[in-house]
């Protein structure tokens, strides 16, 4: 793994983004040695994380963005919140189904010369596309995190503490600890196999020994676990405020970011286990135990007056460059890079006001319509810069710097849907349970100023419809979509959706009853990038979907 995560981690490290802010190491002396004192190990731990995790790698593309909007991006495109019609670098593809059935029983197939994503991603993941290959991204970024988080908690215990040591090194090894569980997290979420890497900046052993996506998972929950150890041997909370205080960038200690507490740093951490358990196992395959482990964590998960884990742009740049919301907002005789899918719109509930917020309808006529590259993409909506100036409703997209705050890992709304999932099938649909459940969907609808009435469901189907549907409004543009359809038995080829609303042909025909075929591969193979240096070692899991 040499390649993508350590060779690059170690240029990764000398790179000063501003005076103040995001400053991994004194230029004139960047050794990561250099780092082996408080002022020194806390600014590592800070910059070596929020840079390398998400923003510099050896390759980019202007199209994608940086992590949070090109890896995510990826997700959001195969989730169908948005689509792309331009081409570079094969982005167009990534999200084109294979198959659409249009009202009027016209089949229009995926228009690539090779027809389906499973074609394109294994046709385009070889070392010799650089970073032209779209599964390379999350793969080297998330590595780069291990690294960098490998590299801290070394140094953490090294380093000499001026006052309140074990409560100074527990706070940064805690947060070197969810960060590594983090990287874990996305890794298995999203590709068949990983490797454990214990690795530093200074050590660049490495090993070939990839193992299945389950026990990556079973790594991050260790790493997570491995934080609230470090968590319980913080016994200063003047000490720890200090330390988190200088771990958190300045900037992002505003709105739902700043100094969290010790319980609300557990809260987090029980919201990215249930995560883990909830978008890795189909929903046909979950078990009882499944159902009631979400439940216990998500209990125990973020509240809505909690600080959480938060991004955003600022003046330098430092680690956001661009986001999703940014990259679809356009004027009205625009489209972004990014566009809305149409099934993202027809997913609002009328009356919904973070529609009439955040949603403008494109002019007629602008011609934003392309059936050479799918027509999946074609939309005749966008995003508002800025939102409508409707009080208390969330607002998606806002390019100013500093304004625009992204939720760089779980947020109530997740955990609150994932509570109201779990307590549907643990009450095995019962009444009662489904009151419940509709009740922790009106909280989060409530929390982003959605203004419906309370929400009724009939029956087990309608409560999964009100479930699936808020799971896409409430949570779209984090990169979370992608894992629900896997999870409900949407993507695969044989599957479909049904009921699209869908734009086709060159002169934007609207169809309300269209068929979707998807046939997106449910998880990635390992990345060539990687294997062309690091080849899989006798006895490795099998580092291909069979699929």
């Amino acid at each position: 793994m040499k390649k993508i995560t350590i060779a690059f981690g170690l240029v990764l490290l000398i790179v000063v983004s501003c005076k103040k802010e995001l400053n991994i190491l004194d230029t004139n002396n960047p050794s990561p040695s250099a780092a082996a004192s408080e002022a020194g190990v806390i600014s590592l731990a800070q910059g070596a994380i929020y840079k390398n995790g998400f923003y510099d790698l050896k390759y980019s593309d202007g199209v994608y963005g940086r992590f949070w909007a090109g890896a995510t991006g990826f997700h959001e495109m195969m989730g169908d919140i948005i689509g792309v019609e331009a081409a570079n670098a094969y982005i167009n593809q990534i999200g084109c189904p294979n198959k659409v059935t249009l009202d009027n029983s016209s089949v229009v197939l995926n228009p690539s010369a090779i027809n389906t994503q499973y074609a394109l991603l294994r046709s385009v993941n070889v070392n010799s596309q650089s970073g032209g290959n779209p599964t390379y991204y999350e793969w080297a970024y998330m590595y780069n995190m291990i690294v960098a988080s490998n590299t801290v908690l070394n140094l953490a215990g090294k380093s000499a503490y001026t006052t309140e040591g074990v409560t100074k090194k527990a706070t940064i090894q805690a947060w070197a600890y969810f960060w590594k569980g983090y990287a874990y997290a996305r890794i298995g979420s999203i590709y068949y196999a990983g490797i454990k890497q214990n690795a530093t900046f200074e050590d660049q052993s490495t090993n070939g020994n990839y193992v299945s996506k389950e026990s990556i998972i079973a790594e991050s929950n260790t790493m997570f676990d491995n934080a609230a150890t470090q968590l319980a041997a913080v016994t200063s909370t003047t000490a720890y405020n200090e330390v988190l205080g200088k771990l958190i960038p300045s900037f992002l200690q505003t709105g739902k970011g700043g100094i969290f507490s010790k319980a609300e740093f557990l809260r987090n951490i029980s919201t990215m286990k249930a995560r883990n358990i909830l978008v890795n196992t189909p929903i046909a395959a979950m078990s009882a135990a499944q159902w009631s482990s979400i439940l216990t964590l998500t209990t125990n998960g973020i509240k809505s007056t909690d600080l959480i884990f938060t991004g955003r742009t600022d003046a330098n740049g430092d680690f956001l460059g661009t986001t999703i919301p940014d990259k679809v907002a356009s004027s009205a005789t625009a489209t972004g890079t990014y566009k809305l899918s149409e099934r993202w719109i027809q997913d609002f509930k009328a009356g919904d006001q973070r529609f009439a917020n955040n949603v403008r309808s494109l002019s007629p006529g602008i011609g934003n319509f392309n059936p050479d590259r799918g027509n999946s993409f074609n939309t005749r909506y966008t995003l508002r810069k800025y939102g409508n100036g409707i009080a208390g409703v969330v607002v998606y997209a806002n390019p100013d710097a500093g304004a625009n705050e992204i939720t760089l890992c779980g947020t109530f709304e997740e955990n609150e849907l994932m509570k109201a999932e779990a307590t549907m099938y643990v009450g095995g649909f019962s009444a009662g349970n489904i009151t419940s459940a509709m009740t922790m969907i009106d909280n989060v609808r409530n929390y982003q100023g959605a203004g419906l009435a309370p929400t009724v469901a009939a029956d087990a189907v309608a409560a999964r419809e009100e479930l699936r549907k808020e799971r896409r409004i409430a949570l779209a543009f984090k990169g979370l979509s992608f894992y629900d359809a896997r999870r409900m038995d949407i993507i695969d080829p044989s599957k479909s959706r049904t009921g699209c609303v869908l734009v086709s042909g060159t002169a934007g025909v609207l169809n309300t009853n269209a068929t979707i075929n998807y046939g997106f591969l449910d998880y990635w193979d390992v990345p060539d990038n990687e294997l062309a240096y690091n080849p899989a070692a006798a006895g490795s899991a099998p580092i291909k979907n069979p699929k």
